[in-house]
């Protein structure tokens, strides 16, 4: 009886340690694309799981002022993306953060040295809009000129026309939609080993006349740098 039990624990562990073993061999390697700055940068789907729990994101979640200069990849650069205002439900077209009405009159503008774009949520790509470093439209402070991202969030009041909101509380749902893009991103960063800050100041004139906007329609809601 004794030979017989030692014998089948044996198998067990044996069965475990295989187990193991073979999960840790199906693991696929941690893939590190560098981006290409071009007219156009095509962004890959972020995966449906990845990163620590949503506990642990609020528990590391912090902001930071100090930023390597060392770029994102673009697995990195995809998934803040769509943390921001991603779609996660294709037939519906709604996004990963909430919007007053589903209205989503937020726009998302990315920073780089190389240039600037705009985000395309359905395309899942990132579209150049200006060329050269801008960082220095993307906000005041230091850090925003030497950190690899800079998100910007720029607020449409004409999705409102027609609906019978107040031109202040208009003001307010842009502003309430676009902390809730920036606050998906910080929990997204807390989560994957990168680091984020959001910002309320920047020179919203100049922002906006560089990319052609009409102060008229469009307004600086908020800003974010995101790093590592």
């Amino acid at each position: 009886m004794t030979v017989k039990i030692l014998t089948c624990a044996a198998l067990l562990l044996a069965g475990c340690g295989g187990t193991k073993a073979a999960k840790e061999e199906a693991k696929a390697p941690e893939t590190r694309t560098e981006v290409k700055h071009g007219a156009e940068i095509a962004l890959v789907k972020p995966a449906p799981t990845g990163g620590v729990s949503v506990d642990e994101a609020l528990w590391n979640r912090r902001s930071s002022r100090e930023y390597a200069s060392e770029a994102l990849t673009l697995e990195e650069l995809s998934g803040v993306m769509w943390a921001a205002a991603g779609i996660n439900r294709p037939q519906e077209g709604r996004l990963t953060a909430p919007s007053a009405l589903a209205l989503y009159p937020v726009r998302v503008y990315a920073f780089f040295p190389e240039g600037v774009y705009s985000y395309d949520a359905g395309a899942q790509k990132l579209v150049r809009v200006l060329e050269g470093d801008r960082r220095n439209l993307a906000g005041a402070q230091p850090f925003v000129y030497t950190a690899p991202l800079n998100l910007v969030y720029v607020a449409d009041r004409s999705v409102y026309e027609g609906k019978n909101i107040p031109a202040e509380h208009v003001r307010y749902l842009c502003g309430q939609d676009a902390a809730g893009y920036a606050q998906n991103v910080n929990i997204y960063t807390a989560g994957h080993g990168l680091k984020s800050i959001t910002r309320g100041s920047g020179p919203g004139a100049e922002l906006l006349e560089a990319l052609g906007l009409d102060p008229g329609r469009y307004f600086f809601a908020l800003a974010q740098t995101v790093g590592k």
